[in-house]
């Protein structure tokens, strides 16, 4: 059984999922080429709903990538999938 690491609050686990996609230079440069964000912007906007929405949906649109961060983050895949529907409520 899969013990959560990260806590299945939606902001929360954003933002490790943010974390997680931030440490690796290549996904971080296509994270920020694909959403629009600026290193600066996403700093100050870390904690915006809508921000962490678009983290998590930029995982959903490539399955490995969403995979790979929920068995970083030890939670099903789905997990950040329902944490993106709640934060773009």
């Amino acid at each position: 059984m899969r013990r959560d690491k990260v806590s299945h609050d939606p902001t929360a686990l954003a933002l490790s999922a943010l974390a997680w996609t931030l440490a690796d230079t290549d996904r971080a440069t296509r994270l920020l080429a694909l959403t629009g964000l600026d290193p600066d912007d996403l700093r100050h906007r870390a904690a915006d709903p809508a921000v962490l929405g678009a983290v998590l949906a930029f995982l959903e649109a490539h399955q490995p990538d969403l995979i790979a961060c929920a068995d970083a983050l030890e939670v099903a895949p789905d997990d950040l999938v329902q944490a993106r529907a709640e934060l773009e409520r």
